[in-house]
């Protein structure tokens, strides 16, 4: 149970790491020309980080924690705290998904929003970590 849990913990943290970075890809690439040589650089990096890092960590996560909730009976669904976490993890994942089709949208050329908007989404994931990581250890309900 040991390994699942240290599984789940690594593969959270680089799910984290490529839902923070990612928006701060968008930033500059929203400020970069179109067909530019620095817009072509940021698809590749956008591509790789989301398809070879980012998912892949969130596949990890999901199945690692239910492994432990159900695989190991950790968890009493009838706490409040678990269908917080629950539904953050949802929400995660929702963000995880919409980052997906906002690099969809560049790696098109047809992204249309500023760069301000990506560094306003870029706290997203972490308030929901935040609520996630209080839930799971203080258990306040």
């Amino acid at each position: 149970m040991e390994w699942v849990k240290a599984l789940h913990i690594l593969s959270i943290v680089a799910w984290m790491a490529g839902l923070l970075y990612l928006p701060r890809l968008f930033v500059y690439h929203a400020d970069a020309e179109k067909g530019s040589v620095q817009s072509e650089t940021f698809k590749v990096m956008e591509r790789r980080l989301y398809r070879g890092i980012t998912t892949p960590a969130m596949v990890a996560s999901w199945v690692f924690g239910l492994w432990l909730a159900f695989g190991f009976g950790l968890i009493d669904f009838s706490q409040g705290w678990m269908w917080l976490k629950a539904a953050m993890v949802l929400a995660l994942s929702g963000v995880h998904g919409y980052y997906g089709s906002l690099r969809r949208a560049f790696a098109e050329d047809r992204n249309s929003k500023p760069g301000s908007f990506f560094r306003a989404i870029n706290e997203i994931p972490f308030v929901i970590a935040i609520v996630i990581v209080i839930a799971v250890v203080v258990r306040p309900f």
